[in-house]
């Protein structure tokens, strides 16, 4: 062959070469990765070294470089080290003498000729050794994850001799272990993603990481993507070896993490270690385990819950090898709060502390890192071990006033510390009892996390109070008090941050406007206005109160002008009140906050510094807190600047008050009336007891036979009346009212009203007797009417009564002496011996009369008394009432 059919093969060679690698680096561009980007900044950043070079971070006394991100890049430093910057051809590419950059193309080899170019040559040397040389420089598609000449120099070295004392199988089968049956680029090596080795089918752990770094088993990739023809070679940074463990399987054989592992078994936590997943443990060891305070581990042991928390705080839900961390960064815990992973040089921190006593233990879900201390989160803590020491002022003084007592680890509870500035020399000079009292007013019943809250709550505290709770758009306040960033949940209760001591509201607008003695005009013209129950009333509002200065310069004439016009008076009065209440540490600082008033228009209050401004006038006075809202002083009268006056009185009467603004005249315009629904109406209902004494009416009967006696005792619950008995002559006074039952009945009747009584007695033989007896007039009138054979009783009764009657018999032997015995009778009383109680049934008052004739007829025997009809109830009573004559 002549010189230039050599040198046209040797160009068509070069030409194939440049068309696969461009085919290759367009297909990269097509669907790059992290680690593809990443050395593409890097070629930026080298732009003006020449073409086809990178810009690297090389960490001061150590060999590490990366391909950096621009966080890493600008601050200069690596794991907190500085870095110093190195310029390199870029992967595929070399230099060529006498030119800038690296302008000439790697030349491309089979798999072991391109260890030779990316300089691994230790891993070639061992290929060649343990006959993997012919196989990977024969036909086929490899991956090889090529240890560069330091890791073989890292690795133990009685592991490496073993290696080389056994080439052909021991040998073999680990660099075996680096290599895939087929060719992967780092766009092709997703993140958690497992491939087959080449080795026993064992599996190589893929995660490729957001900064643009690629692990194999926590081994880094340091050169990739270099191109074979039967493959590609990636450099990594250190050797590998087979894993087949779960991170369960790990802690039950590593004696010095026992007690991790039994804290895991008791959560109930392990099972989930030995299950497939892509998991990072933090694991304490059992001297980590010794440092934690006497007592803790037994409290907590016997709590599922806590325990639980403890151990899931140790675990990430993702795989995060110790070379991807190049600077410290956030992370989500199975627990579910965060910790920050960083980097101290070779040293992993956790929360900014070096911790981590040794690095990658590999699983085959996940990877360990051995730490010196149980790193214990906030929902395995009681919630006084939440304070910290911008709220130690307020631990002392609750543990100093005796209040730790009622905060025990099976009580729930919610704080509200105040912040150390909160507790100025005023505050600790006031009385321990009453200091105790204010402490209280931070310590809530029961557990309320931030997440729960919400306007308008209330909140009992230990002291018995109610706090209310307002819900801003960039606050979060209780009362005169606002929570400031780091609330915090324990295992019994939540711990909120306040930026001050909170106050609670005692009194009423009204009430605190009338003490101040400040605002005696104001609440005239609210008088006048028909709207100082708005002060008085409950709700929430908020109320910029002009003082009595405000209205300095007004004569009698100005006062009875404003308020003649009642929608004018109206109108500016509302100006000052809105629905809800704003504090100042609920208003947004720094930009306008837009509140609109009861009259309509909008108040515009600015906070500044802790000082507020309404409609560019200055507050003096704010957070005054009421039970119905909030006050702010202000030493104008508020006017919207956008509503005219329609009068030129009222223009000039205006013009005195309000110098801050130019007020608009519109002539004719009228202030338009504004419905009062704010104004609740109370409506007061009396409702008036009126005990009575019942009146007691006594009947007696008495017949001249067989000597017997019969009594009739009527009882009338009412109120008390003025009832006179004729028994001869004429009746005074005689009214018929409503009468009840049909046929009177009558018999010789005795009628004792307030221990006197009038006695009517029937020669022969009494059959019948009729009694009329009316109540509702002044009177009541007796009528004896000529022989009526059936004795029956009527009632008449003209207003609703409770009237109870009582039968009371008593017997006699031997003749009676009508005087004598009746008066013995009349003084001594009768003998309630059996006693019938007949209420509300006619029916029984028809039966017992016929049984009173039919006794009378038969001379006065004693019959056994009945029993009531079923469904009436018979009591025994013993009554004997004395009223004194009425008038």
């Amino acid at each position: 062959m002549t010189y230039r059919g050599l040198t046209l093969l040797r160009m068509d060679h070069t030409l194939l070469v440049i068309l696969v690698l461009f085919a290759l680096c367009y297909l990269d561009n097509v669907d790059s990765s992290a680690y593809d980007k990443i050395v593409t900044h890097s070629r930026i950043r080298a732009r003006n070294e020449g073409p086809n070079v990178c810009a690297l971070q090389q960490v001061m006394g150590t060999k590490k470089k990366y391909f950096s991100t621009c966080r890493n890049w600008y601050k200069g430093s690596i794991c907190g080290k500085k870095a110093m910057v190195l310029y390199e051809c870029c992967p595929g590419y070399m230099k060529l003498d006498g030119m800038k950059g690296c302008p000439a193309v790697a030349p491309i080899d089979n798999v072991y000729g391109t260890l030779g170019v990316v300089k691994a040559s230790t891993t070639q040397q061992y290929a060649d050794m343990s006959k993997l040389r012919e196989e990977i420089e024969g036909k086929g598609s490899f991956t090889m994850f090529a240890p560069s000449d330091d890791a073989w120099e890292l690795l133990d070295p009685e592991v490496r001799s073993a290696l080389i004392g056994n080439v052909n199988i021991e040998l073999y089968n680990a660099l075996h272990f680096h290599m895939v049956n087929r060719r992967l680029l780092t766009k092709d090596l997703k993140n958690d993603m497992t491939v087959t080795s080449m080795y026993n089918d064992q599996g190589l752990y893929i995660n490729h990481y957001s900064n643009g770094i690629v692990t194999v088993n926590c081994a880094r990739i340091i050169h990739g993507n270099q191109v074979a023809t039967n493959g590609v070679v990636h450099v990594i940074d250190r050797v590998i070896r087979a894993v087949g463990n779960t991170i369960k399987d790990v802690l039950d054989v590593r004696e010095e993490l026992s007690s991790f592992n039994a804290a895991a078994v008791a959560s109930g936590v392990i099972e989930k270690l030995g299950q497939p997943g892509h998991y990072t443990l933090f694991a304490p060891t059992n001297d980590a385990f010794e440092k934690l305070s006497s007592g803790y581990l037994e409290r907590i042991m016997g709590d599922k819950a806590v325990i639980a928390a403890l151990v899931n705080y140790h675990l990430l839900n993702s795989v995060q090898c110790s070379e991807a961390i190049m600077a410290g960064s956030v992370y989500e815990t199975a627990e579910g709060s965060t910790i920050e992973i960083g980097c101290d040089g070779d040293s992993l921190t956790v929360n900014g502390i070096k911790m981590v006593l040794k690095k990658d233990i590999v699983t085959s879900n996940g990877v360990i890192h051995l730490i010196d201390k149980v790193l214990v989160p906030n929902s395995a803590k009681e919630v006084m071990e939440l304070v910290g020491e911008s709220q130690s002022m307020f631990s002392d003084m609750v543990s100093e006033l005796g209040l730790s007592a009622a905060m025990g680890p099976e009580t729930e509870y919610t704080l509200l510390a105040p912040l150390n500035t909160a507790f100025t020399d005023k505050v600790m000079s006031m009385d321990q009892s009453l200091l105790k009292v204010m402490l209280e007013n931070h310590i809530l019943k029961l557990k309320v996390t931030l997440g729960e809250l919400y306007n308008g709550q209330l909140l009992e505290t230990l002291a018995g109070k109610l706090l209310r709770v307002f819900i801003y758009r960039t606050a979060v306040c209780i009362e005169n008090a606002c929570m400031v960033r780091g609330s915090k949940e324990g295992s019994n209760g939540a711990l909120h941050l306040m930026n001050t001591l909170i106050k609670p509201a005692k009194t009423t607008v009204y009430e605190i406007l009338v003490t101040d003695g400040r605002f005696k005009v104001f609440l005239s013209l609210m008088e006048s206005a028909g709207l100082i129950e708005l002060l008085k009333q409950e709700g929430s509002y908020t109320v910029f109160a002009p003082t009595d200065d405000a209205f300095d310069g007004l004569s009698e004439e100005d006062f009875a002008l404003l308020t003649s016009d009642m929608n004018a008076l109206r109108t500016i009065l509302l100006y000052h009140f809105s629905n809800g209440v704003f504090i100042n540490g609920g208003l947004e600082g720094g930009v306008t906050n837009l509140l609109k008033s009861i009259q309509g228009n909008n108040l515009q209050v600015l906070s500044v510094n802790n000082s507020i401004h309404v409609n560019s006038v200055d507050v003096p006075d704010n957070d005054v807190m009421a039970t119905n809202g909030v006050i702010h002083v202000v030493k104008n009268i508020l006017y919207p600047g956008d509503l005219p006056v329609g009068r030129e009185d009222l223009l000039i009467l205006l013009k005195k008050l309000i110098k801050y603004i130019q007020i608009k005249f519109v002539s004719g315009y009228s202030y338009t009336e504004i419905p009062l629904t704010f104004i609740k109406r109370t409506i007061t209902t009396t409702t008036h007891i009126v005990e009575t004494v019942p009146e007691v009416t006594k009947v007696t009967r008495v017949i001249e036979t067989d000597p017997t006696l019969t009594k009739f005792t009527r009882f009338i619950e009412s109120e008390p009346t003025i009832t006179r008995v004729v028994v001869e002559g004429e009746p005074s006074i005689t009214t018929v009212t409503r009468v009840i039952e049909k046929e009177p009945s009558i018999t010789t009747v005795t009628r004792v009203i307030g221990g006197e009584s009038s006695t009517r007695v029937i020669e022969g033989e009494p059959t019948i007797t009729k009694v009329t007896r009316v109540i509702g007039g002044e009177s009541s009138t007796q009528v004896i009417e000529g022989e009526p054979t059936i004795t029956k009783v009527t009632r008449v009764i003209e207003q609703p009564t409770i009237t109870k009657v009582t039968r009371v018999i008593e017997t006699h032997s031997g003749e009676l002496d009508t005087d004598g015995d009746m008066k013995r009778i009349l003084d001594q009383g009768p003998d309630f011996s059996k006693i019938t109680t007949i209420h509300g049934n006619p029916n029984l008052i028809d039966t017992e009369s016929e049984r009173i004739t039919k006794l009378i007829q038969e001379g006065g025997r004693v019959a056994p008394a009945r029993r009531p009809p079923a469904g009436v109830r018979r009591r025994s009573r013993l009554v004997r009432r004395h009223h004194k004559p009425r008038e």
